[in-house]
């Protein structure tokens, strides 16, 4: 698998999209089941070049059937996942997978190739409710159908998984031109899976990304506090407050990417805290300002990041010999 950042500049060259749309008897990946898939592929510029749309035979109650409209009598001599997901394999192989709540149309699609003892080419991910929130729309809310009105994209059949993924697929284009107007990133991230011994393949679940980041090792020494007027440094520590104007998860992209450390706690290692207001009386931001951390503003982090200083590496730190010889006291 091919090394895949977290997030990337919108105007940087990819290798097309895979929008995917599901259809399912439940909400429980590998308990409920795919029912109804579409998965378009489309070229770097969102012209679809190969397609996957299928009603599936889950071999279980089709579920919630006043929400998506299918009974298990349509469903009864349709094809299985199984007789499909060659097909499919083939729609995402090199394109980054998007959907509208991508972790929820992973996950299913996931655990549909498991149960068949299929490998799905998925190396990153796109979450347009995500990618939206960052164009700063000024609309009610995030639903594909409002998204869907904003952009002037018609919707015929909501909760159909070839109409939801035909109008993700009109909503998608301009958000990506927004997007490079803006020069907002994209909220691209990396998946993963492992080959077991017995040659079974599982497939990461796709959890919060600042969940993730806190666990990241860093691989620079922690330089200290941040000052005013000078740059940031690798292996500085980041926390974010609740009042900022930028998404949580667009931000920690920008620190994991720029070789600093995500915090989620602040204490006395932390050397800044991302926070808009200058006199928090709650929360991160709160905290410190009593421990004396400095506080940044979104927008003055965003300026900066882009020209963070190297770090030192904890490896230049780890004495070699002297661990030789402590390891050899026992």
């Amino acid at each position: 698998m091919s090394a895949v950042p977290w997030g990337r500049p919108a105007g940087e060259p990819d290798g097309g999209w895979a929008v995917i749309d599901v259809e399912t008897s439940g909400f429980r990946p590998g308990q409920a089941r795919v029912i109804s898939l579409a998965v378009l592929g489309l070229d770097a510029d969102g012209r679809v070049e190969q397609s996957v749309v299928s009603l599936l035979n889950p071999g279980v109650d089709p579920g919630p059937t006043h929400v998506h409209g299918l009974t298990a009598a349509m469903l009864e001599d349709q094809p299985q996942f199984a007789d499909v997901v060659d097909d499919v394999v083939k729609v995402l192989d090199g394109r980054t997978l998007v959907a509208h709540n991508v972790a929820f149309d992973y996950a299913f699609l996931a655990a549909e190739a498991e149960l068949v003892e299929a490998e799905l080419p998925i190396d990153s991910v796109m979450c347009t409710v995500e990618l939206s929130r960052r164009l700063d729309l000024r609309i009610d809310n995030l639903r594909l159908e409002t998204l869907a009105a904003y952009w002037g994209v018609t919707q015929e059949r909501p909760h159909d998984a070839f109409d939801d993924a035909r109008v993700l697929t009109g909503v998608l284009a301009p958000a990506l031109e927004r997007a490079r107007e803006l020069d907002v990133w994209l909220p691209v991230r990396p998946v993963g899976r492992r080959r077991w011994p017995n040659g079974r393949v599982t497939h990461d679940e796709l959890r919060p990304l600042k969940l993730m980041a806190s666990r990241m090792p860093c691989p620079y020494l922690n330089p200290g506090r941040y000052v005013t007027g000078r740059p940031l440094v690798q292996g500085m520590r980041v926390a974010l407050a609740a009042e900022v104007a930028r998404t949580h998860e667009e931000l920690v992209e920008r620190i994991l990417h720029a070789g600093l450390a995500y915090a989620d706690v602040v204490d006395g290692e932390t050397s800044l805290v991302i926070c808009n207001d200058t006199t928090p009386e709650q929360g991160k931001g709160y905290l410190a300002r009593q421990l004396g951390v400095p506080l940044v503003p979104d927008a003055h982090f965003m300026h900066s990041v882009g020209s963070v200083v190297g770090g030192a590496s904890m490896e230049e730190f780890t004495d070699a010999t002297a661990l030789d010889t402590q390891l050899a006291l026992f």
